[in-house]
Parts: structure tokens; sequence; C-alpha cells
């Protein structure tokens, strides 16, 4: 092969513009012997395809790059990963939607949300394929250029922020407990031990970044996550099983009733009221920040579709089962954050060994959580402030300094914040409705390689008009409550 390179001569391939000119030249035929074998068509490696206009050296920063000795992720892998991408916080707040829409009207639109995201996981990875993105930010920059990339960015940074940071509040307010409105509700911690220094909010979560965050987030392949998300999906159904139990236990000594299956409609306030547990239910499935990192890791490109849907199956039941028997034991005393419900006498024996177990296995899923929506978090980051640089992998230093920047911004941002759940409202379901349904719709839109179909375009118009008009009622009804309930505590 050395020798029949140097036997080239230097003018004839000079005067192509790019590798495959030379390769298909009619003088260089004795090159097109050289194969990729069936399993490298097959790899991650051999995934991305040539193209014809691209330089030979490229002049930005290549997010794919860096995989080339790493054989290709699991099938198995990457739906633990990206299940626990989908399973997070939000799981807490499906039952209280059971509350507001009904049994019935709730599960469907559980339902109906996972077909809706698996429509717009669709959209991404179609026209990302037409643009040769790697990236949901490179999707966002090839349809709208450069400003598209940067609004992309900012919203993962937005919702992942503020995501970690209500992770860690949760954290500490179950681990050594919090106080609002005088009265004091002790963690996990104090309950066992006493109230004492070690078991303070910040000392616990100084010592959770340090031995737990930090040394997860220091991977560089999402994929060496994949056991970590394994287990983190047990704690969840851990959580679900303990849950499905008391409520089988309870329903058969007969202490709680059948729930409600329909909404309660009586005026025009409680139809308005429907609309405000739509930022949950998008907030529930968000993983589009997610679905391009664990692509690009995978050893066959072909199983991505299958990995997606199963992971929303394997997540759609859990929410389902969630929703149902965590409604079904608590009824209309269902809380917003239905771990709070955990915190009271469940009235069967050993209630408060299953109170903590419920509560501890929690905290257990979200710290198991934090890596995994970091992750993102992180390559936005390092896309938004070095987006010519190359790829953050290839650099410890910028890896190292973003990564202790971000977890200490967030860090910092769960001991001084008392509580974001209002900010977190606003500002979290709305970058999470743009990640999740606009921005891929909007790329559908935009057709830039037409490839879009009449039905394409009609799905994706019918997720624009209900996410902006179904957030922006919800926003106002969120907003019209605080207004009232400030007006109150003046009077």
């Amino acid at each position: 092969m050395i020798n029949l390179i140097d036997s080239l001569q230097l003018d004839k391939i000079c005067k192509f513009s790019n590798l495959q000119e030379l390769l298909c030249a009619e003088e260089f035929k004795p090159l097109k012997w050289f194969k990729f074998s069936q399993k490298e068509r097959k790899s991650r490696r051999s995934k991305h395809v040539v193209d014809e206009k691209a330089p030979l050296l490229p002049k930005q920063q290549d997010e794919s790059a860096g995989y080339d000795e790493f054989n290709g992720a699991s099938f198995t892998g990457a739906v633990f990963n990206l299940s626990t991408t989908i399973v997070g916080a939000g799981i807490m707040a499906l039952p209280a939607t059971m509350k507001v829409l009904g049994l019935i009207l709730g599960i469907a639109m559980i339902i109906f949300m996972a077909f809706l995201t698996d429509a717009s996981i669709e959209f991404l990875l179609r026209f990302s394929r037409a643009g040769k993105s790697t990236s949901y930010g490179g999707l966002m920059g090839d349809a709208f250029g450069k400003y598209g990339r940067i609004f992309l960015q900012i919203c993962v940074l937005v919702n992942n922020i503020g995501v970690l940071i209500v992770y860690m509040i949760i954290i500490g307010d179950v681990l050594s407990g919090t106080s609002s409105s005088g009265v004091h509700h002790a963690g996990v911690l104090e309950g066992w031990f006493g109230e004492h220094w070690w078991n303070g909010r910040t000392f616990v979560l100084l010592v959770t970044t340090l031995g737990i965050f930090s040394p997860l987030a220091c991977f560089k392949r999402i994929d060496s996550l994949r056991f970590t998300s394994a287990l983190s999906v047990a704690l969840a159904v851990v959580f679900l099983v303990i849950t499905v139990g008391i409520a089988i236990i309870k329903l058969i000594s007969g202490t709680i009733m059948m729930p409600r299956l329909l909404p309660d409609v009586t005026d025009l306030t409680s139809f308005w009221k429907l609309f405000t547990v739509v930022p949950v239910l998008v907030t529930a499935y968000i993983c589009h920040y997610n679905v391009h990192s664990i692509d690009n890791e995978l050893e066959d490109s072909t199983q991505i579709k299958p990995v997606v849907r199963t992971a929303l199956g394997l997540c759609s039941s859990v929410y389902i089962m969630i929703s149902f028997f965590g409604f079904l034991l608590f009824g209309d005393g269902t809380l917003d954050d239905v771990l709070a419900n955990f915190d009271t006498d469940l009235g069967i024996p050993y209630s408060s060994l299953l109170n903590d177990a419920v509560r501890v296995s929690y905290v257990a899923h979200l710290m198991l959580v934090f890596p995994i929506v970091f992750y993102p978090l992180r390559l936005n980051m390092d896309g938004l402030l070095f987006p010519s640089a190359r790829p953050l992998v290839l650099s410890n230093t910028r890896f190292a300094c973003i990564t202790v920047g971000l977890i200490t911004v967030i860090f910092l941002g769960a001991n001084f914040i008392p509580s974001i759940w209002d900010a977190f409202q606003f500002t979290g379901a709305t970058a999470a409705v743009c990640l999740g349904f606009i921005f891929p719709a909007a790329v559908t839109l935009r057709d830039h390689h037409l490839i879009a179909t009449k039905k394409d375009k009609i799905l994706a118009l019918f997720m624009i008009v209900l996410a902006v008009f179904s957030n922006a009622i919800a926003i106002y009804s969120d907003a019209y409550a605080l207004f009232k309930k400030n007006s109150g505590a003046r009077a």
C-alpha cells in the first residue's frame, strides 16, 4: 500500500478537491480494492457518510470525534441510559395529574404523550441523517443557522441546570429535612440518628456532590453510565413495587375507595385548570437532548429507533402504574409531589419503614439520574462557549473546567435557593416544551432537505399549536394562582 501511494504523482493528487473524487478517479483504480468489512460498515466508526463537498480537514468542532477507539454501545445499555434520561423527578408529579384529569383521561394523556414524543424523536433522527448532523445543536444549526444552534443550547442549559438544582434540593429535603411555613419536616438521616452537624443540609449535599456526582460526571462516554442507569431504573421499579403493594393491601382491607375516573369540570376556571398538567406531562418525557449522544455511541445505527421505542414503552408502563396506584392510594389528598405523602402514617404495619424505603430509593434514583442529565449539559455548554474548538473528549483541561464550573453552580443554587418550584414551572417547562416538540416540529416545517411529507408537516404544525397553546394557558393559570395567593397573604 505504501509503495502504491509513493507511485502516485503529487500533481495528479492535488487536482482533486476531496478524498472521494481521488478514490473514484480512473487513474487510481488500484485503490478501489480497499473496502470495509460487513462488521465495520455496521459499526459506529464507519457510520458517517463522506460529504463530497466537505474539506479534507475539518474547520470546526466535530462532535462525533473521539469514538474511533470505542467498539460501540449495546442495545440494552442504550435503553437504560435513555430510560434514565426520561424517568426523573417528573414521576413524582404524575399522580397529582390524575387528581386533575381523572384516571381515564390521565392515563390516556400519558399514552398520547408517549406517541407524540416518539414522533418528535423520529423527526430529529430523520432530519439528522439527511443533514449528516451528529448532535441536536448541529441539526438546529443545519436548519436555522448559527442562531438556531445557540438558541437550542441555551434551552438545554436552562432546562438541565434547573432540573439538576431541583434534584439536589429534593435530595437535601429528603435526607436532611426541610422547613416551610414554620413547620419542620424531619429528613431520613435526622429521623434515624437525630439532629447533628453532619446530617445538616449543606454538609449532606457537599458529601453527595464530592462522593457521587463528581466521580460519575467524569465519564467521557455516556455508555459508561449504563450500569448506574440500570440501577436507577431498578430503584424506580422498587418505588413502584412498594407503592403498588401498599395500595393493594389498603384496597383489600377496604380503607381506600375507587378514585375519580373523569375530571371534575364545573365552571370555566376548572376547565382551564386541566391545562396546568401539560407541562408536567411534557417534562416527564423530555429526553431529546440525549438521543444523539446515545445514537453516536451505538455500534449499529439502525438500532436507535428500537432503543427509543423500547425506552418509551418501559417508561410509559412505569408512569401509568405509578399514576394509577399513587392516586388510588391517596385519592384527592394526593400532593403535587407524591413523595410528600410518604411523610405520614400510611395506616398499615411497618408504615415508618416503608416510608423510609420509598424516600431512600427515590433519592438514590435521583443521584444516579444526575450524571445522565449532566452529560448533555456539559456538551452544550462547551458548544456554546467553544463552537470551533476540538472535541471536548480530547481536551482534559476544558473538560475538567466545564465540569467543575457547572457542578459548582448547581451546588450553590441548591443551597441558596430555598424552593425553585415556581421558577421551574415557568423556565424549565418552557425550555422543555421547546426541546421536546417545538424545535423538532420547526425543523420539519423548515424542511431544509425537502424530505418531509404532507403528513409530517401537519403533525409538526399540530405539535407547535398544542405546545404553545397548552403551555400559554398553563403559565397563565400558574401566574394567576400565584398572584391570587400573594394577594390573599397581603390581605
